[in-house]
């Protein structure tokens, strides 16, 4: 079975976080328009893909630009930062499109 045919992650009532293996995490922000969430989300697993690399290189340069990638990756979902529900609509879209922009721009992605 593939993640795309696997249950949703149960939610908390206000929305806010999903519950993973009894664990809370902040959900990504409802509102990013799905073209843009899936960017997002493609930028983020190769960033940790690249982690994950600089960690067998032994490379802490290229491990700190990718974890640095993650980051941004994260914030601009909505998932780490200032959390979405406290931010305006105009907040939200400045978070995810200067983050994709970001993103977008890195050679090492």
């Amino acid at each position: 079975m593939s993640t795309k045919d696997a249950d949703p992650p149960q939610r908390t009532p206000d929305g806010h976080y999903v519950l993973i293996k009894r664990r809370r995490w902040r959900a990504t922000d409802p509102d990013l328009p799905d073209d843009v969430a899936e960017r997002l989300r493609r930028h983020l697993m190769a960033a940790r893909r690249a982690v994950g690399a600089a960690l067998r290189a032994g490379d802490a340069t290229a491990e700190r630009a990718a974890r640095a990638r993650v980051q941004t990756a994260k914030v601009a979902l909505g998932e780490r930062g200032t959390p979405w529900w406290d931010q305006t609509g105009e907040e939200r879209r400045s978070r995810w499109e200067s983050g994709l922009a970001e993103l977008d721009s890195d050679p090492d992605d």
